[in-house]
């Protein structure tokens, strides 16, 4: 047997613990692909950083298989991003689930909806909002087929989630930040222009940045199948090189997270809560009852019906709304300002949505819920709960303008 045959017999059957104490109760960070743990070499009792790499190739295309599933069902997830990829518990070896089909739709060639998120939007989904918002503005008419795309928007946005897990950030970005998706942005995702750059790409394979380019193709025809990508060599490969990926320590900067995060709840906001152009009827046309009894008496409505003058309802009611939304996006949202009281903010928000919806039932029993003092709210608040009941509310107010 050769020097080179006993030396690498000896590194399959030597186990590292018979040089190194490992500390399996600290951990000093979690790691993009394994826990990072305290270890002291025996010998010479050093200290070092041992990384724990467990081989699973399955883990590689659990997130396909569960877009197969999917697909096969003939359904279009459309909000393919992260943040909707969760592992089913808190063990090394979790699964990973896809989560929240808030969006998703059975794909009968009738998908048209613009619904996505920023970063991982495909550039038919974009196309779908453009025309539907020129239709609705009347620069274009309405088209009697309209403009659909289907659910290969969301093998887009897996080469999306593919490219930012291998470097970090996506793939297509914006330096300006802005509530909607800016042009030079959108642009991007339209042409499908986007790099490589060497710094970060310069020791990623090329069969990883071969799917890359595969799934992010502008016409939807020449884009992979979920299928194509579970055949991919990349996928089927059970060896993997050991390469310092980049995206670990981008991930670990909270400023670029925060970041996103933010982009994301903006838009999220936007997409969930509709900019409702709500028109109240003249008091005078209104045919209704209660509402000629509360006008000739003189009352103020309750339970969220308002009756202001012609000149000014429709204002005044889409100002109550804007104000509810205010409290959900202070919610919801990151905080943008460093050291601003995220407590105090959420108090003047609620005060204003207050001050316009005071004869609202529904907003008064749930401020009462929430020990709101008429200023500010004197216990810690669940703001999720409240957003989701904030939320209700703005659907209650909507339907009652438009029941008048």
């Amino acid at each position: 047997m050769s020097e080179e045959s006993d030396m690498e017999k000896a590194i399959k059957e030597t186990s590292i613990l018979e040089e190194y104490n490992i500390n399996w109760t600290q951990k000093l960070g979690a790691g993009i692909s394994g826990p990072v743990r305290v270890c002291v070499k025996k010998s010479t009792q050093e200290r070092f950083a041992l990384k724990i790499l467990f081989d699973r190739p399955k883990a590689r295309n659990e997130i396909a298989l569960a877009l197969q599933h999917c697909h096969l069902l003939n359904i279009a997830h459309r909000d393919l991003k992260p943040e909707n990829l969760l592992f089913k518990d808190n063990s090394l070896d979790a699964p990973v689930k896809l989560c929240d089909f808030g969006f998703a739709k059975i794909d009968q060639g009738d998908l048209m909806t613009p619904q996505f998120t920023p970063y991982y939007v495909a550039p038919q989904v974009l196309e779908a909002q453009r025309r539907h918002q020129k239709e609705k503005s009347g620069i274009i008419p309405t088209s009697p087929t309209p403009y659909t795309y289907n659910k290969s928007c969301d093998l887009w946005s897996l080469g999306v989630i593919i490219y930012v897990m291998l470097c970090g950030y996506p793939p297509f970005y914006s330096k300006h930040h802005s509530r909607t998706i800016p042009k030079d942005m959108r642009r991007k995702i339209m042409t499908g222009s986007f790099e490589f750059p060497e710094e970060e790409w310069s020791q990623i394979s090329e069969m990883a940045k071969d799917v890359v380019r595969k799934l992010l193709k502008v016409k939807p025809e020449e884009r992979l199948t979920i299928e194509g990508v579970l055949d991919h060599p990349w996928l089927n490969s059970t060896e993997a090189l050991d390469n310092v990926l980049p995206s670990a320590q981008l991930m670990m900067d909270k400023a670029v997270v925060a970041g996103i995060q933010q982009a994301h709840a903006e838009q999220l906001a936007n997409m969930r809560i509709q900019d409702l152009k709500v028109s109240l009827k003249p008091l005078h046309s209104v045919n209704n009852p209660i509402l000629r009894k509360r006008k000739l008496l003189g009352t103020k409505p309750k339970d969220c019906v308002y009756i202001h003058d012609r000149e000014n309802g429709a204002e005044d009611s889409n100002v109550a709304l804007e104000k509810l939304r205010d409290v959900i996006a202070q919610c919801i949202l990151p905080q943008a300002g460093k050291g601003e009281n995220e407590d105090e903010k959420l108090n003047e928000v609620m005060q204003e949505a207050w001050k316009y919806n005071r004869e609202c039932k529904l907003l008064r029993d749930t401020l009462q819920s929430f020990s709101w003092n008429g200023r500010g709210f004197t216990d810690k608040v669940d703001r999720l709960k409240l957003a989701e009941i904030v939320k209700q509310v703005i659907e209650e107010q909507t339907m009652s303008h438009e029941s008048q």
